[in-house]
């Protein structure tokens, strides 16, 4: 969720908006699909997908003015989604080079090769 957190900021616009509203649906349709198959029934999956969908928000949201923080900063972010990780510094520098890379290149770097089916 945290991947595609970054991915979503860093290719949020107004051109690319339709696309990345279906990249999103595709996503979240996978999600619920997986948890179908797990074995949940329709309340269960619900109420699951509730959490998913405000925690993947609540991610959007913290990590809003992710170049404008310091590592401290980033360092407590990250910590409200990885608080059981002992070594949250390896994912902030991870997720820093993570969204460097992202800026490096275009979404359609991402879209080339994907079925229009």
């Amino acid at each position: 969720m945290i991947h595609f957190a970054f991915f979503l900021k860093n290719y949020k616009n107004e051109e690319n908006k339709e696309i990345l509203q279906k990249i999103y649906d595709f996503n979240f349709r996978q999600l619920e699909l997986s948890i179908r198959e797990i074995g949940y029934g329709d309340q269960s999956i619900n109420k699951k997908m509730k959490v998913y969908l405000n925690l993947f928000h609540a991610i959007i949201s913290e990590i809003h003015f992710w170049d404008k923080l310091d590592k401290s900063e980033k360092l407590k972010k990250l910590s409200l989604f990885l608080e059981d990780f002992k070594k949250i510094q390896f994912f902030v520098d991870y997720f820093d080079d993570y969204n460097q890379d992202l800026k490096k290149k275009s979404l359609t770097f991402f879209l080339k090769g994907v079925s229009k089916s």
